[in-house]
């Protein structure tokens, strides 16, 4: 057998041991997501912010941003300068630039581009509201969109491709390499090969993504 196939089975085994080891913790969190989306809209519009937050800082840093946030009701009235500061004091990185993203949402951001009903959860309309918010939410990509559509309950279906899924992507050959910059392109045939190595594996695509990031990080959080 080749060297780099017995590594790949190797790491096959932890996955899939660790897997079994926090299946339960995983899915009470998800259970936790899905709830989100049937309360408030302040609720839902506080987790979008979160995923405004996390893009190069760490996911404890936005949650306790948020939280700050929320407590001073800066969220809904807050100025540019207060919201800045508050990011800045929990850890945030780019509090200026987020700040803003933070702003401009508010005034754009509308809970209709949601789903709320069973019914209207398809997974094309789900895509579909993934598009809507990358066009319309500034400083929210693909990777942002679906965060914040799976931490409401309407991604189970869509990749959270940030640098720790991609590090385990490529160790488990599902990527040669991780690039630089995503285009749209690029990320939805990567989130088709994680979709399609989730299926391979057995363990549904937003218990894997949180599976991988726990690998990461040592704990299941969002």
């Amino acid at each position: 057998m080749p060297a780099s196939q017995g590594l790949f089975r190797a790491s096959m085994r932890e996955l899939l041991d660790l897997y079994n080891l926090r299946k339960a913790v995983i899915r009470q969190r998800l259970s936790g997501f899905r709830s989100l989306r049937k309360t408030s809209k302040d609720k839902i519009f506080a987790e979008l912010c979160f995923c405004l937050c996390t893009p190069q800082s760490k996911a404890k840093a936005g949650a306790k941003a948020i939280h700050l946030l929320e407590k001073e009701r800066l969220l809904e009235c807050g100025t540019h300068a207060q919201i800045s500061r508050t990011l800045k004091k929990a850890g945030v990185r780019f509090h200026n630039n987020k700040s803003r993203f933070i702003i401009a949402a508010r005034k754009c951001f509308s809970p209709s581009f949601i789903p709320t009903r069973d019914a209207e959860m398809t997974y094309s309309k789900i895509l579909q509201t993934r598009d809507l918010l990358v066009k319309n939410i500034k400083g929210m990509g693909y990777k942002e969109a679906s965060h914040f559509l799976r931490n409401i309950g309407c991604g189970g279906e869509l990749a959270i491709l940030d640098v720790h899924i991609l590090k385990n992507m490529k160790r488990l050959k599902i990527i040669r390499s991780i690039p630089k910059s995503i285009t749209r392109k690029q990320y939805l045939l990567m989130e088709k090969k994680l979709k399609a190595f989730s299926k391979k594996a057995g363990i549904p695509l937003d218990e894997l993504d949180l599976l991988l990031w726990s690998k990461e990080t040592g704990e299941v959080f969002k």
